[in-house]
Parts: structure tokens; sequence; C-alpha cells
């Protein structure tokens, strides 16, 4: 490999992985506050939520390394020629067009990585978050219940808030329940609370000596029992759950297999087939199409010719997603949708590294 290639597959590779490790950070920390803040509701257990924010980076992966590899070989090109090193390029007989070698020599790699996240591990991390949700929701109303929290039933008819216990011989200790039924609307107190499982799998929240209040809306009525024991349903035993929440993960169009999509034969599959062979193709025309925008007049400012090509990629990412949506909903048909975009990128960036390398004729005095 010549010097200039070896100079520049390592700076590209260089940049790239400084702009992917940042870009990870970033998206880890608005992930994990997002994710926390859901355990803190309820909505998922505390105990998932980094298992959730390791399937949920490997989906945004494919994304990342494509932004990632356009910046960096956009940065490489308009250092070079803010330092004046093309200069030096151009006078040893090289022109902008002998860049596309070495950025496709680190560009090829990136792709194939993201087809293999696209088609294979961001549909497999899908299916764990959908799996990893389901179980959650499907957990007994009593498992999702902390001390000094409130947490809502599934069906939103129960709400339970719960003291740590007092003694070793309690699972729970004072507990308060609000049941909305269909009649009455119930509020129940307790020093203390257990779990006892039923031979047929039901599961019930036995609770210790308390008191029970039984409103009925819009009318007076209210009535007032004391108990020692009193039990309330919390689950009753249904199936396979396990089976259950991978059938629910089956569901979504983001986390079947592809060959299943291409089996379904229906315009969201498809849709999102397009999505999964886009994104490593895009990968490609973005780090072909920075070559051209990062040739930048040294003498010019930086912000705005850095502005116009984020602008170029966003635009680009956003017309993908339009495809997508237009193929989902049967307004483009796939076989069109698929290639349609990325020509026209292409021939954009082709078009732009031809306006870069035509040498202007001298204008007559």
């Amino acid at each position: 490999m010549s010097l200039f290639k070896r100079s520049v597959v390592t700076e590209i590779t260089s940049h790239a992985g400084v702009v992917f490790s940042t870009l990870i950070v970033v998206w880890l920390s608005v992930l994990l506050v997002r994710l926390l803040g859901e355990a803190a509701g309820g909505s998922i257990g505390a105990d998932v939520v980094f298992g959730l924010a390791a399937f949920s980076t490997i989906t945004a992966l494919p994304t990342v390394l494509a932004v990632s590899l356009f910046i960096a070989v956009l940065t490489t090109v308009t250092r070079n020629y803010r330092e004046s090193e093309m200069v030096v390029w151009f006078a040893s007989g090289l022109s902008l067009a002998d860049w596309l070698r070495p950025v496709l020599r680190v560009a090829v790699p990136v792709a194939i990585v993201v087809a293999f996240l696209t088609l294979g591990a961001s549909p497999w991390a899908y299916r764990q978050i959908a799996e990893y949700r389901e179980r959650f929701e499907q957990r007994s109303d009593l498992s999702k219940v902390a001390a000094g929290q409130f947490a809502e039933s599934n069906d939103g008819q129960r709400v339970f808030f719960a003291e740590a216990p007092t003694s070793k011989d309690h699972e729970l200790g004072n507990v308060f329940a609000r049941e909305t039924g269909p009649e009455w609307h119930s509020v129940m107190t307790a020093d203390n609370a257990r779990i006892q499982t039923e031979p047929n799998g039901d599961r019930f929240l036995v609770l210790g000596s308390g008191h029970r209040y039984d409103l009925k809306p819009g009318t007076p009525e209210i009535r007032l029992v004391d108990f020692d024991q009193y039990g309330v349903r919390l689950e009753s035993k249904s199936g396979d759950p396990m089976a259950e929440a991978r059938a629910a993960a089956e569901r979504s169009s983001k986390a079947r297999p592809t060959l299943q999509l291409v089996a379904d034969d229906t315009d969201s599959a498809w849709a999102q087939i397009m999505w999964r062979i886009s994104l490593p193709i895009a990968a490609l025309n973005l780090a072909l199409l920075a070559v051209p925008l990062g040739a930048v007049n040294p003498r010019l400012g930086r912000s705005g010719d850095l502005l116009i090509a984020g602008l170029v990629g966003l635009l680009y990412m956003n017309l993908m997603n339009l495809s997508r949506a237009w193929i989902s909903s049967g307004k483009l048909p796939f076989s069109v949708g698929v290639w349609a975009i990325h020509a026209v990128v292409f021939a954009f960036a082709m078009y732009l590294l031809w306006r870069r390398l035509r040498v202007k004729a001298p204008k007559d005095a």
C-alpha cells in the first residue's frame, strides 16, 4: 500500500473510532436516563435496565456506524484541505478521485458489518427487548411492588403500595391496595402481606389483619370490613408465559427474521426488508458522498461547509425513511424503493466529484 493510501486509511479509521465512541457514549447516556425513568415509573423492572440498554445499543449500531463513517471521511478530507496537505498530494500527481479507493477500503468492511447487524443481529436484539418487556408485563402484580413505590397492575384495576417488612416472617410490611370494580371501588390496608400459590398455579396476595373500605360511585352507600386475613387474586395459571412472550415478540416486524419477512410477503414486511438492505448501501454512499463534500476552500470558514454536508446526510436518511413508509403503505413498489434513493444519491456524489475534478477554462481577458 502506498504512503498516500496508508495515511488516508489510518486517519479515517482513527477519526471513525473517536466519532463512534462519542456517539455510543451519548446514545447510552440518553438511553439509560430514559430506561431508568421507565423503571422508576414501574413500566419495566429495575433488574432488566442494563439488559435492555445492551440490546437497544445493538439495534442502534447500524445507524451509528454509518454516521461515524460519514463524519470520519468528511473530517479527514476537510482537514487535508484546511492544512494544505492536499496541495502536496496534488503536486505528487494525485487527484481527489484517488481518495475513492482508500475510502472504500474502510467503507466496505463497515458496510459488511452493518449488513450483518441489520439482517441478523438487530432483529434478534429486537426480539430480546420485546421478550424482556412481555415477561415483565406477565409478572404478577406483587412482583412489581417495591418498598416505598406505587405500582399499577396490567389492567389498571389495582394500585399497590408497600413498605419494607419489619419482621423476618413477613414478605411485605404495611400494605395499601386500591381495587376498582364494575360496581364498587375498594381500598384495603393491612399490617403485612405474603404470597400464597395454590396447587393449580393461581397466586394470591394474602393480607394480614387490616381493613377494607367499599364505596359505590354515585351513591352514598359505603361498607367497612375488618379482617384477619384477606386474599387478593394476583394471576391465574394460563399457558406458558415464556411462549407467550416469544409469540408477542415475533409479531413485531422489526423483530422478525429476514427470511420470515420474505415469506410473509406483505407491504410492511417488504418495507422492513428495504430498510435492512438500505443501511449497508447508505454507509457506502455516505462515505463516497463525504469525499466531494469535504473538499473545501481553506480560505473560507469551515462551519458552512460542514453544515451543508450534515444537512445532505440528514436528508438522505429521511428520504430512506420516507421510502420505507411509502412501501409500507403500498404507494411505492419494493422493486423501485429499494434502489431509487441510493441511485440518486450515488449519482449526486459522482456529479459533485466531477465538479471538483473539472478544470475550468481560463476566462478571456
